[in-house]
């Protein structure tokens, strides 16, 4: 039986196992794993105040002028742990529970934003890139697995499903890009805290583990973009394979 044949009788036979659900199930499990961490500690975090009594609004302020960006807004917007840096607008957005929030998991979320105004002020490479990706991983993301499903509906069409693959690791790309980007944030958000004198090193260290937890996400996010890449390719990625 060739590859199409096989393809089809895995849809079409009830006992059919598919051992590329495996991938899928640990990608799932990371997620869940990862999220668990980030909500646990950001919440132990968050009943902690910070002994400045700054908010996070305030302390992002106060790192943006104290690291010579003036050009920066910052706003609120609505949501929980939502906050994030928009280069194009050079708008630092801060979430519900960051913005007006004087606790040390607050202040190490806002900090770690500035760390994103900082490499944009600064020209860091891995930013620049990931930026200029954002639109290519967009259309994987919406584009990649219907394309393939298109080719699978018209023949197992070689073409499409090859360029759905291609267009779907675009998405998985970015992930991969993201890595860098988010720890060099982090790394650069608690090296201000401390040299700017705005946390105490046990305050520091607090946020070392927000930010640890929250970094888990992201590496959860690569790995699952992977491991979905693979099983496509696993399952779709052959040339040439029909029926014998």
């Amino acid at each position: 039986m060739g590859y199409y044949g096989g393809y089809y009788g895995m849809y079409h036979n009830p006992f059919y196992f598919d051992p590329t659900y495996l991938l899928v199930l640990i990608g799932a499990v990371l997620c869940i794993w990862a999220q668990a961490r980030v909500s646990s500690t950001y919440g132990k975090y968050s009943r902690v105040r910070s002994r400045s009594g700054m908010t996070g609004a305030q302390a992002a302020q106060r790192i943006l002028q104290m690291s010579g960006i003036y050009d920066v807004r910052i706003e609120h917007v609505s949501g929980n742990l939502t906050d994030h840096y928009d280069p194009s607008n050079k708008v630092l957005r801060l979430s519900d529970t960051v913005y007006a929030s004087d606790s040390v998991a607050a202040i190490g979320v806002a900090a770690h934003e500035c760390g994103h105004a900082l490499q944009h002020h600064r020209g860091y490479a891995p930013l620049t890139i990931r930026t200029a990706l954002v639109p290519a991983a967009n259309i994987g993301s919406m584009a990649g697995v219907p394309l393939i499903l298109l080719g699978v509906f018209l023949g197992m069409s070689q073409t499409l499903i090859q360029i759905g693959i291609w267009v779907f690791a675009l998405s998985v790309l970015f992930q991969i890009v993201t890595l860098p980007v988010e720890f060099n944030a982090s790394s650069r958000a608690l090296a201000m805290l401390g040299d700017y004198g705005m946390m105490e090193q046990s305050e520091v260290k607090g946020c070392r583990k927000v930010l640890s937890a929250a970094a888990l996400t992201y590496v959860a996010a690569a790995a699952t973009a992977i491991l979905q890449l693979l099983r496509l390719i696993l399952l779709f990625g052959g040339r040439g394979r029909r029926d014998d």
